[in-house]
């Protein structure tokens, strides 16, 4: 069973799942080490009437996902949309590489679809960034196709896990001669992976060994593009999922914001941590 609910402001459906009715409490912790809450929140920005951007949040199941969808009017709707709705109800796997696994060709199927659909409908392209988070004991994985972005806040210090598929980052990772006298960089926006764009779909993957207090930041590239890295760890020091998710997405509205934009944050809490504080009622 499921629920879908609008933030008022945002103009874009956000998934949540309700927990399992058989799932028990002593189910989840033998599950996982870890107690997981977020928050997510995303906006159609000052320009756009159409929000493409979507995003799935489900704690209880240990799985996130932002998408930003392209195409045009209502397609890139469908693309993303059509991606986070994939994810859901992702079966139970004995680990997490089974159930990344499982993730992985649930969109490599997303992509088969956008790419008969755009033929179907005889237009150039339907597509979609993805950037996933699946959590399975004290690990977690990211995957990841496009620019939407998935950061890690540790400690003090935020770290970008994932690569942005672009011709920017591309042109940033090629050696250059001696000869090249080329100043102007190719522009950040234009994509080099989504899900729909070519008939064989990539995706990068990284793990993580998870550590008490980790925080993680899914986002399209309308709030990266928007905000610094110190603009985002200020936001997500707190440590507050609901807070940060409001500051980031109020930071960017604050500039130009001609794009969509999308922040999901998500907090682990360690319940085998000696800093961790037990109460017992008598």
């Amino acid at each position: 069973m499921s629920t879908e609910s609008k933030d008022p402001d945002s103009g874009k459906l956000k998934i949540k799942d309700l927990p399992n009715t058989h799932l028990k409490i002593e189910d989840l912790r033998i599950a996982s080490p870890f107690r997981w809450t977020s928050a997510s929140r995303s906006h159609p920005g000052h320009v756009r009437e159409v929000n493409e951007d979507a995003c799935l949040d489900q704690p209880e199941q240990g799985l996130w996902a932002v998408a930003d969808g392209m195409g045009g009017h209502t397609l890139g709707d469908f693309a993303s949309g059509l991606a986070v709705q994939n994810l859901q109800g992702l079966p139970d796997a004995e680990d997490l590489e089974q159930r990344t696994g499982a993730a992985m060709n649930r969109l490599q199927e997303v992509n088969r679809r956008l790419r008969a659909e755009a033929l179907r409908r005889d237009v150039p392209l339907i597509g979609t960034t993805i950037a996933v988070l699946l959590v399975g004991g004290s690990v977690c994985s990211a995957l990841w196709a496009g620019d939407s972005r998935i950061y890690l806040y540790r400690e003090g210090r935020l770290r970008q896990l994932t690569r942005d598929h672009n011709h920017l980052e591309a042109a940033r990772g090629r050696p250059i001669s001696s000869s090249d006298d080329t100043l102007e960089l190719p522009r950040a926006n234009l994509i080099t992976r989504a899900l729909g764009a070519q008939d064989t779909l990539h995706i990068d993957r990284m793990t993580v060994e998870l550590l008490d207090g980790d925080i993680f930041l899914l986002c399209t590239d309308g709030l990266s593009n928007e905000l610094t890295e110190l603009s985002i760890e200020r936001a997500l020091l707190p440590g507050d999922c609901s807070l940060a998710c409001d500051a980031l997405i109020d930071l960017a509205l604050e500039r130009e914001a001609r794009d969509n934009i999308t922040a999901v944050v998500v907090r682990a809490e360690d319940l085998s941590s000696p800093d961790q504080t037990i109460v017992r009622m008598r």
